[in-house]
């Protein structure tokens, strides 16, 4: 079975350039047009021995490896700081000459990078090309969509490097470290001897570190043996076999209810204490829950997410774009059990059955 780089190739091999017949690019060189192709099928023929990753040109898995072997051949001769790849010095070495080469075609202002200036117009188009594909939000930038998915696997990639704790994003342990380890860090500074390659970041275990670096070379070495789910911490695997097992180990002392995860046990006590630690830095709202203060942020914002793809109405909730689209569908799945009669939201069948709880004043 030919696949369809080899076809494309063949059939291009007698001409003087090679065209690609799906996006219309010509190249003057097979090799070229070869690697072009990949983007199309997605062949990623050159493999990383250490960590497994693929790639579709080998020029890019050689860059890739420094990541694993530490190497930076690159070096800026203003600082001296050295770089795994010769586009990141390039980068870098606007930071000392002032250069913004990249500008806005709306507004004018410029940027260091071509993906800054991609990201800054999409403030102006407001594209999110970026989609969640479990709850279907949309985003602006990858790295924000990366960030969103966590909620959903519970995937908690950062470490705090002195007491273990994780999170989902780099900002939270930021926040952490400042209100918990912000004294602790000036008493004692010299206790985190483990210093990341990549980044700089210290830690007090060699263990934390190790973790840490997976942030970096995108590693997942613990594998679900039921689904073949990947992850990069041996906990995050604990916690996703507990989908397949139905296992809920943590318990409410107040109600008795269980759960799968320690985080979503604590959440749910909140029900109960009424802490709200999260709160609106715009009108100084407080809720119990992360999803629940972004989703509040929206009314200050304006931002509406969710997309009914059906009409293209957009909404702040994803809730709100499954009832508006019974208005397409014409679902009504409430239905009063007095008289049978059944209703597209359930606040409208509370309201109905007010009606015969009037009618029955001593039911």
């Amino acid at each position: 079975m030919i696949d369809i780089t080899e076809e494309m190739v063949l059939k291009q091999k007698e001409k003087s350039s090679y065209h690609c017949d799906i996006c219309d690019k010509s190249f003057t060189q097979k090799g070229n047009f070869s690697t072009h192709l990949r983007i199309h099928s997605g062949e990623k023929p050159y493999h990383c021995d250490v960590c497994g990753k693929s790639f579709a040109r080998s020029s890019v898995l050689i860059s890739h490896q420094r990541i694993h072997t530490g190497e930076k051949p690159y070096q800026c001769d203003i600082c001296e700081k050295a770089f795994s790849v010769g586009s990141t010095l390039i980068k870098h070495k606007r930071i000392h000459t002032g250069e913004k080469p990249y500008q806005c075609n709306i507004c004018g202002k410029s940027f260091l990078e071509k993906s800054q200036v991609t990201s800054h117009e999409r403030i102006h188009t407001g594209e999110k090309p970026y989609h969640c594909g479990i709850c279907g939000k949309a985003f602006s930038e990858s790295c924000h969509l990366t960030n969103h998915k966590r909620v959903h696997t519970g995937e908690r990639p950062y470490r705090c490097g002195v007491c273990g704790k994780s999170f989902s994003q780099t900002s939270y342990l930021n926040v952490h470290n400042k209100r918990i380890h912000s004294e602790e860090k000036r008493i004692r500074p010299q206790e985190k001897p483990h210093h990341c390659d990549f980044c700089g970041k210290s830690f007090s275990e060699a263990s934390y570190l190790i973790s840490h670096k997976r942030v970096h070379t995108g590693e997942k070495p613990y594998h679900c043996n039921i689904c073949g789910k990947a992850f990069s911490e041996r906990s995050h695997l604990i916690n996703h076999k507990r989908i397949h097992t139905g296992e809920k180990p943590y318990h409410c002392d107040i109600c008795d209810k269980s759960f799968s995860q320690k985080g979503h046990l604590n959440i749910h006590k909140r029900t109960h204490t009424g802490e709200k630690p999260y709160s609106c830095d715009t009108c100084g709202k407080s809720f119990s829950q992360t999803n629940h203060l972004t989703i509040h942020r929206y009314i200050h914002t304006g931002e509406k997410p969710f997309h009914c793809d059906i009409c293209g109405k957009s909404f702040s909730q994803n809730s709100d774009v499954t009832k508006h689209k019974r208005t397409h569908t014409g679902e009504k799945p409430y239905r009063c059990h007095t008289c049978g009669k059944s209703f597209s939201d359930r606040r409208i069948l509370r309201k109905h059955e007010d009606i015969h709880s009037r009618d029955n004043p001593c039911q």
